[in-house]
This record gives structure tokens, sequence and C-alpha cells, in this order.
């Protein structure tokens, strides 16, 4: 399969390109700047993109089977995560090639039928990255010219260990018998990854958290 990651240089997106290039894969790193090049695994080609340009989004995934996008802005331009989907829709809009977004737990609902980002004792810090992520969500959610998977990670999504386990569901929060909420990075790449080989959510919103 030949696939490009978008934010490949980022935790989450430098263990999808590995775990995609020791599945077999082709794998097209995008970066915007080559001088964080060195956080891509190596034997990925390298490509410098702009995941906000639809041009590059169509450039880069010409002759593509499908699209990662693992982009996450910096504290205070959360809101440049929306206008980033916006352009991976528009950019992919038509075309064959399917689109993975990697998105946030915020959205997710806990008992008592309220988002996670709903809940009182939500941090504050995070509403901006959260109210980012809900309108990714929507946004994604209203296309109907893109072939698209959006996957929500568990509360907690940290470096760790790659088990190849984990536990799939939908729109709930995932949570082990103490109210834990998590996953390693590694293992949310391998379900991402799965989802690519074999698809079981194609346009529709999923999650996953450590088995």
């Amino acid at each position: 399969m030949r696939i490009t990651v978008f934010g490949a240089a980022g935790e989450v997106g430098s263990r999808v390109v590995a775990e995609a290039l020791t599945r077999g894969h082709e794998v097209t790193a995008v970066v915007r700047d080559l001088a964080r090049a060195g956080a891509v695994p190596t034997g990925a080609q390298l490509a410098v993109g702009d995941a906000s340009v639809p041009a590059d989004i169509e450039r880069l995934s010409t002759g593509q089977d499908l699209v990662i996008t693992a982009t996450r802005p910096p504290a205070g331009s959360e809101s440049d995560l929306v206008g980033v989907t916006a352009a991976m829709l528009q950019g992919l809009a038509g075309s064959d090639v399917r689109l993975l977004v990697v998105g946030g737990a915020a959205t997710l609902t806990v008992p008592g039928g309220v988002t996670l980002h709903e809940t009182p004792g939500f941090p504050a810090q995070l509403r901006g990255i959260a109210q980012a992520c809900s309108e990714q969500l929507d946004l994604v959610r209203a296309a109907t010219h893109t072939d698209w998977t959006y996957l929500s990670p568990p509360a907690e999504l940290i470096p760790g260990h790659r088990t190849g386990d984990y536990r799939l569901g939908r729109d709930e929060l995932l949570t082990d018998d103490e109210g834990v909420s998590t996953i390693s990075m590694e293992d949310f790449a391998v379900a991402l990854l799965d989802e690519a080989e074999q698809p079981a959510h194609r346009r529709t919103r999923f999650t996953v958290a450590a088995a």
C-alpha cells in the first residue's frame, strides 16, 4: 500500500510511519520543515508540504492509496486544526484516496450522556484543542466527497510499548475496571494501520484503548 503521512515528525505521526514501514508499505512522510526530518523513521520517502494547503495535499496524495493526517497545532494555535482538516477534505475531494484522521478524545461520550470535554473536571488548558477537535469531527462527518475514517484516542495517549493488542469502541470513551482510559502511541499506530489494511469504519468515527 502507498501511504502518505502528514505530521510525520510528530510523536504519533512518527510511530505511524514506523508501523507502516514494518508492515512493508511504501510511506511518504510529509514535514513542513526539513529541520525536523531527523524525527522521521528511516526508510520513508521524505517530502516537504503544508497540510493546510489543498494543492500540497493533492500533489502529495496523487498515486497514493491512503493519506493519514496526524498533525497537531502548538498551544495557542489550536484552531489551526480546523483549517488543516478542511484543506485535507478539499485536497482529496473526488479522488479515490482514502483519508484516515487522527482525532481527539474530548468528543467521546462518558456515563451521563455528555462528552468528555463537557465534564466538570475537564482541564481548562485543554479546552482550546477540545473545541478544535469537536469542529474537526463535525467537518469530517459532513464530508460527502471524501472516503474518510476518524480515530479518537482514549483520554491518555502516551509513549510506551507496542503490544499489538487493543480494544475497539465507537463513540464512548473506553476505560478499564479502574476507570483508566489509555493506550500507548505504539498500539494506537497498530490500530490505525489495522484499519488502513482492513477497513471496518468507513465514513465513521471509532476509538481504541489498551486491552
